[in-house]
């Protein structure tokens, strides 16, 4: 089992995946600071100095000065600010996860129309059977036929 469990894990494919995830959960934490400590704050004093991680409903009945209290205190609260925060970092990771995979899309398309492959064959200018393109006379037919060079 242990020699199974070596060969998959040294497969190119898990380690491609592992690094991925790696890679994707450093994004992802990036994308996080970005919303929380460039791009939230901005748009909170653009709406009237609204710290977003502070908004919440207090279900408790009580009041609290701020989300921190309320949450030391154990208040039951839904924290619609931090749901904001989140909505929007998702929002962001999925924009960059499609301009990649776009990206790579069209590289693909590209590789895969760069280049037409040279014809093999031709049809028969008598029986109209498709032929090999270095065919001197028709098999079907038996016609005599110009040389490659002279068909084009």
């Amino acid at each position: 089992m242990w020699k199974e469990f070596r060969e998959f894990i040294s497969r190119g494919n898990v380690i491609e995946l592992a690094v991925a995830f790696i890679l994707g959960a450093a994004f992802g934490r990036i994308v996080t600071s970005l919303v929380n400590d460039i791009l939230m704050p901005p748009i909170g004093l653009f709406l009237g100095e609204v710290d977003f991680s502070n908004l919440y409903i207090n279900l408790s009945g009580e009041s609290y000065p701020n989300f921190a209290a309320a949450q030391e205190a154990g208040a039951p609260t839904i924290n619609y600010g931090l749901f904001v925060n989140t909505l929007v970092s998702f929002l962001i990771l999925a924009f960059a996860l499609f301009l990649v995979v776009r990206s790579f899309q069209r590289m693909q398309r590209k590789e895969q129309g760069a280049a037409p492959a040279e014809p093999t064959t031709k049809p028969c200018p008598y029986c109209f059977l498709v032929i090999p393109l270095k065919a001197v006379r028709c098999p079907d037919c038996t016609s005599d036929l110009a040389p490659a060079a002279e068909h084009g």
